[in-house]
């Protein structure tokens, strides 16, 4: 009982010739003179090509820089408060919301209509990925995967929100019940850069899935090597707490290696 009331409580923390030369060349001025008319054509275009490449570039990113400003816009709306949830902002000048689901569902409204009146844009690839976080709490696990696709399609490989878009991506998954799927996600996701606050959350949440599945003790051997890989992490934090419950249930827990010693300068202490 006391296993389980701990586990529903991490749950909810969670790219030639001279004449014949004579002749050339006379040939030569002729072909010249004939093609002169066609040369200075072809170097015009080569000129107007590299006007319209500075043109499209200049366009391209007014485009990009007036998306981002509406990508601005249309994410105050995270803003408004909900009623009974937020502190009231006297100076606001819109109406609280009577809901977080009221919110959720203005959210992908805006940024749906955004995306298709921006699309092609950066801005319009990461408003995909609020959108789908709002999705998923409505409920939207199938919209909420086909935004974060969108996302992770359009985003850079070094994109530092890749590793939150996976974890939405797992949660959906998980929320689906598809555990094996939401484990390929949180395995990507301990690959990504997921910087000093989601580090060792991918493996955390492959355990957890594999707790669903009922493989504790493969679970237990990935939440032990959570605290030498990422010491003093959140994810280690977790995993300790997580590897208690499981031992509690008579999962046998190996021992966490201590972390690597950390490298000083010769001849240092």
């Amino acid at each position: 009982m006391v296993a389980q009331q701990k586990t529903e409580k991490i749950r909810q923390q969670e790219l030639r010739q001279p004449d014949a030369f004579q002749r050339a060349g006379a040939d030569a001025r002729d072909w010249l003179m004939q093609r002169q008319k066609f040369l200075a054509i072809g170097a015009g275009v080569l000129v107007l090509g590299a006007v319209g490449v500075a043109i499209g570039s200049e366009v391209s990113k007014r485009g990009e820089e007036q998306a981002s400003m509406a990508l601005g816009q249309a994410l105050t709306v995270l803003d408004r408060p909900v009623t009974g949830v937020d502190p009231v902002d006297p100076s606001a000048t819109e109406p609280p919301f009577p809901t977080v689901q009221a919110r959720d569902e203005e959210v992908v409204k805006q940024l749906a209509a955004f995306r298709k009146e921006h699309g092609g844009t950066r801005s319009a690839t990461t408003a995909a990925l609020p959108q789908a976080k709002a999705e998923f709490r409505l409920g939207k696990n199938d919209d909420a995967l086909a935004s974060l696709d969108v996302f992770l399609k359009g985003a850079p490989e070094n994109d530092a929100l890749r590793a939150s878009a996976l974890e939405g991506q797992g949660y959906a998954y998980e929320a689906k019940g598809d555990y094996a799927q939401a484990i390929t996600s949180f395995e990507a996701m301990e690959k990504a850069d997921t910087g000093e606050y989601l580090v060792g959350m991918g493996a955390y949440h492959k355990a957890r899935m594999l707790i669903l599945q009922g493989k504790k003790d493969e679970a237990a051997q990935v939440l032990s090597k959570i605290p030498t890989d990422h010491p003093n992490s959140a994810a280690a934090r977790q995993a300790t707490e997580r590897m208690a419950v499981l031992a509690a249930e008579g999962v046998k827990v190996p021992t966490p290696a201590p972390p690597a010693a950390t490298a000083t300068d010769a001849g240092q202490p």
